[in-house]
């Protein structure tokens, strides 16, 4: 055990020692900062005009009930920027592959199953302090806006627990985008099968076609789990889409350690 924490402790050093990490983080964040204030005075006027029964109408859509509506907007204020995480372990996992470090890795901790489990220790280490910061943004936003009418909303359990479904939505694609990176074997590589995924629950092309099979793609399954579905269109329940994105996460990990110990690192 002791051995696994020293080899998770490394890895997250490497992490945190890449330049290419905090760049892309910086400007993730930057990006997210700028997109949510983009509508931040529109939904302010929103929640200013909340009727005495609890009912918002936010940006001219459909009457709905204040409480569930900002929550649900909370949730995909973060999700939206989050499907950039992805890229970001892609990122991290093919960094090795293209400055060669893998093969010295391997010959310090020849044993390749522990290298790979201090690898996702220590990635999951860093994307959860990443998805809890993207959630953070969110809550700030959101509390500009319902400060002078219910800010104790943004601490209530519902609120939690749409924060908890988003990190674990975060953490489990972007540990598969990292998977399948290491099955690639090169950052562009990975970085094209994931922005692909991304791209096939963006332009809902499946879920109109074949709902069922949209369900299962990682990023229509964060969708699931995370939006309401009394007011998105889903593909299936958000029961159904936590297995989707644990089964997408375990299946390439164990791929992903399978390539690892059947190849030579290069």
């Amino acid at each position: 055990m002791s051995a696994v924490l020293y080899a998770t402790r490394a890895e997250l050093t490497k992490i945190l020692t890449l330049p290419s990490v905090w760049i892309f983080m910086g400007v993730m964040l930057a990006l997210d900062v700028l997109v949510l204030a983009q509508p931040a005075r529109l939904f302010a006027e929103a929640v200013a005009a909340i009727t005495p029964d609890g009912v918002i109408e936010i940006f001219a859509g459909e009457p709905e009930p204040a409480n569930e509506a900002i929550l649900g907007l909370l949730v995909s204020s973060s999700l939206q920027i989050s499907m950039l995480l992805p890229v970001l372990a892609a990122m991290i996992a093919g960094q090795e592959f293209r400055s060669g470090q893998l093969g010295l890795t391997v010959l310090a901790m020849p044993r390749r199953g522990r290298l790979l489990v201090a690898k996702i220790l220590a990635l999951t280490a860093f994307l959860l302090c990443a998805a809890i910061l993207i959630a953070g943004i969110s809550t700030a936003f959101m509390y500009a806006a319902v400060k002078d009418w219910n800010p104790g909303l943004l601490l209530s359990g519902d609120a939690f627990l749409g924060h908890g479904k988003f990190v674990v939505f975060a953490v489990l694609f972007s540990l598969t985008g990292f998977a399948i990176t290491v099955i690639a074997r090169g950052t562009l590589a990975g970085v094209t099968v994931v922005v692909a995924l991304i791209a096939l629950t963006m332009t809902q092309v499946p879920s109109g076609a074949a709902p069922a099979l949209d369900a299962l793609f990682p990023a229509s399954a964060g969708r699931n789990l995370l939006l309401d579905a009394g007011v998105n269109r889903l593909s299936a329940g958000p029961v159904h889409g936590l297995l989707v994105l644990v089964g997408w996460a375990l299946v390439t990990t164990v791929v992903a350690g399978i390539t690892l110990g059947g190849r030579d690192a290069r």
